[in-house]
């Protein structure tokens, strides 16, 4: 895609099919992150599932760039026929998939196994910091483009950058990094660029300053202030008064609120865009389409 391209404003679904139960991810149980984990431990398990949710009236899927969502991806590609309308939020960087790869190479390694500009990156070790400076940029949008690779073909109108790396540029003060995922996501890709946050306010008041303007920002947002760092108060108080898009994740505070309840806590805060939830039967995704049909009329939006 042609790096002039502008992203348009892209209508996100009521509900977005989440990927935390593919990997073995529960905040709450270990136990069943384990049983999770075995159960998806093949590509067929997770596509059964991936199935099940479109034929249920879900089409988005919100995924990490996790191997096995390559492996999906391939899927999709090669028999799009069985994933009819499907769009998909890529969210990087897995971040296990550097952690383990910085363990096994060292971190120069690690970075040339990710970064195919070697040159680039030869001429960063060897200037030091102020080349650094220079070179950040295109050292990130290289990161972007190999974490985008697997994705090629497919609908990815929204793109994430996920809370390891988001809440970690928060605490460095690097700001303007956010600027340079906005601005490369909207030109190579033609998407609008969205943010993982476990912080919301701290990160409104970063994309205020450097002037990304109506961000789509997704974060822990549920009746019990489950991981909602900041407080309670202060989510409730972006959401009425801070002009971005919320995505609500944990919505169900890992099985600790029922479905119903849960949903309907977010239904009384209109500004909530779009609910990400993780599930892996056809009962539980059947019953929470249910619930957000009754709740809003619809689990997706009409076309952008």
């Amino acid at each position: 895609m042609s790096t002039d391209t502008v992203s348009a404003v892209h209508t996100m679904d009521r509900l977005l099919l989440g990927d935390n139960q593919f990997f073995g991810i529960n905040h709450m149980s270990e136990e069943r992150a384990r049983a999770q984990a075995m159960r998806f431990q093949d590509t067929d398990s997770v596509v059964e599932v991936i199935e099940i949710a479109l034929q249920e009236g879900l089409r988005t899927l919100m995924c990490t760039t996790h191997e096995r969502i390559g492996d999906v991806c391939e899927r999709v590609r090669d028999d799009a026929s069985r994933f009819p309308g499907l769009r998909i939020y890529p969210c990087m960087p897995y971040a296990h998939k550097y952690a383990n790869a910085v363990t096994e190479y060292g971190m120069l390694g690690a970075l040339r196994s990710f970064v195919p500009d070697e040159g680039m990156l030869d001429a960063v070790v060897r200037g030091g910091r102020s080349v650094l400076r220079k070179e950040i940029e295109g050292l990130i949008t290289l990161l972007i483009d190999a974490e985008m690779k697997m994705f090629h073909g497919l609908p990815t109108p929204v793109i994430f950058l996920q809370n390891v790396v988001v809440d970690l540029l928060l605490g460095l003060g690097f700001d303007e990094a956010f600027a340079v995922f906005d601005r490369h996501v909207r030109a190579r890709y033609g998407a609008e660029p969205g943010f993982i946050t476990m912080n919301l306010p701290l990160l409104l008041d970063r994309l205020d300053r450097i002037g990304i303007a109506d961000p789509v920002v997704c974060a822990n947002i549920n009746a019990l202030g489950f991981r909602m760092s900041g407080g309670m108060d202060a989510y409730e108080r972006a959401l009425a008064e801070r002009s971005f898009r919320p995505v609500a994740m944990s919505v169900f505070a890992s099985g600790a609120i029922a479905p119903r309840p849960a949903l309907e806590w977010i239904h009384r805060h209109a500004e909530v865009e779009s609910v990400v939830f993780g599930a892996s039967s056809r009962s539980s995704i059947a019953g929470t389409v249910a619930i957000a049909k009754e709740l809003w009329g619809t689990v997706t939006a009409p076309p952008s």
